[in-house]
């Protein structure tokens, strides 16, 4: 039986090896102020996440070819509507016109009764005429007295507005408003109408001296006289409006040139303005 027993203790009957299932010792870990630290665990790694792929498309990018063709329909029908508004109030609250004229009635059956308008924009008309100045001199030369031909001021201040980019001010409202001026201080009959009619009858004469002194007149300027010719603008072709485009003009009397009315030279307005 020991025979057996010893035999059988480091192999079966199956020749197969047998574990020791005898429990064994285990030695203990030391405990205290020298014991080893324990390890640190490693710590998880964090995980970030990923974006997102944008969308394919954003607003009408984003929808299908059908729905985009209905989107840019609805679009281009609210901007043709929105210029149309913005064109028939401009018609309505604008002065009569040729174009109100012929197409008054359509207008007003847009902006009735939704969209009333009761003010002008312009008021009390806009200027549908053209004014040009001119003037002519008396001149005293070798060969006597004589009186020039009409000269336009206004031409010659077209003339230099013309093809420049950067037009000076005073060829654009000099004249003009020098010419407004005059009339708004004086009656029909050239009488001044106010205490300011001296001084506007002043200030035309120099301007106008101020630009004859850049002409050559062959002699010495007594005398100038100045005219206004006025004339309705030339209606469009398909307007029934008629109107007479031949000039009318406002003639003033005669003006004997004084030395305050002559541009001062150079050389003494420089002087001038160096003494001040």
């Amino acid at each position: 039986m020991d025979a057996d027993h010893d035999g059988s203790s480091g192999r079966g009957d199956s020749g197969s090896v047998h574990e020791d299932v005898r429990p064994q010792a285990v030695s203990p870990e030391p405990v205290g102020p020298d014991a080893p630290a324990p390890e640190a665990e490693a710590p998880e790694p964090q995980v970030r996440a990923v974006p997102e792929p944008p969308a394919a498309g954003v607003g009408i990018a984003g929808l299908s070819f059908g729905y985009q063709l209905v989107a840019a329909l609805a679009l281009s029908l609210i901007g043709l509507l929105a210029c149309a508004q913005v064109a028939m109030v401009f018609l309505h609250v604008a002065p009569s016109n040729t174009l109100t004229k012929q197409h008054g009635k359509t207008v007003d059956k847009w902006i009735y009764p939704e969209f009333e308008q009761n003010w002008k924009l312009f008021a009390p008309n806009p200027l549908q005429q053209n004014i040009a100045v001119h003037v002519r001199a008396e001149v005293a030369g070798a060969d006597g007295r004589r009186t020039t031909e009409w000269i336009s001021l206004t031409d010659a201040d077209a003339d230099a507005i013309r093809g420049n980019l950067f037009p000076s001010h005073v060829n654009q409202n000099e004249l003009r408003r020098g010419w407004d001026f005059y009339v708004n201080s004086h009656d029909d009959r050239n009488k001044p109408n106010g205490l300011r009619g001296d001084l506007s009858e002043r200030y035309i004469r120099r301007i106008a001296m101020l630009r004859l002194s850049g002409v050559d007149l062959g002699g010495t300027v007594e005398r100038i006289q100045m005219r206004s010719a006025s004339s309705l603008i030339t209606p469009p072709s398909w307007s029934t409006e008629k109107a007479d485009t031949r000039p009318t003009y406002r003639v003033l009397p005669w003006w004997s040139v004084t030395p305050d009315d002559l541009p001062a030279p150079r050389d003494a307005a420089r002087a001038e303005e160096g003494d001040k």
